[in-house]
């Protein structure tokens, strides 16, 4: 898998405590990206999918990994084999893309197909300039959408992912 980087203890792409990976290659190339080195296909560094596998699973804090980029769709195999591990180790998964839900489905590919049944929240859509706003939330335009994909295939049309309260099931004990 050909990535940029990863952050272990990123608090900003998605709920909690997560682990992101940046992949390399990005054909959307959105003029002010905040990752522009990402864009090349040919840049950053190879990683075996396992190797990453191994760092997500050495904080026992972190509970989800992001997928970002550059593009994951790009490499939407490798990005679902991790993911399917994610999950195996009981992570949610978030993904970013510049592809729109409505691309995404009719690219009508496989790999994509993979990627989007092993991700719990999408972010589709390109970055906007002119959209740009620091209020919302695990994004960065507002054009951008966090869609609940487990709904949206059931729904067969896009269901907004709205974030539960984590601390509902904690209660404080009587004095």
């Amino acid at each position: 898998m050909r990535i940029a980087s990863t952050i272990s203890d990123s608090i900003v792409d998605g709920p909690g405590l997560r682990f992101t990976v940046f992949t390399q290659g990005c054909a959307h190339a959105c003029p002010g990206c905040h990752n522009p080195e990402t864009h090349d296909i040919a840049g950053g560094h190879e990683e075996r999918v396992e190797t990453l596998a191994e760092l997500m699973g050495s904080n026992p804090l972190t509970g989800g990994l992001t997928l970002s980029g550059g593009d994951p769709f790009l490499q939407a195999a490798d990005c679902a084999a991790l993911a399917k591990i994610a999950h195996a180790q009981g992570k949610d998964v978030w993904t970013y893309t510049g592809y729109t839900w409505e691309a995404v489905l009719a690219a009508g590919r496989p790999d994509w197909r993979a990627l989007l049944e092993e991700t719990d929240v999408l972010v589709d859509g390109p970055f906007v300039r002119e959209k740009k706003s620091y209020a919302a939330r695990f994004r960065g335009s507002t054009n951008q959408r966090l869609i609940d994909v487990k709904k949206s295939l059931e729904a067969g049309a896009v269901v907004l992912w709205e974030q539960r309260d984590h601390l509902a099931h904690f209660t404080v004990p009587e004095s």
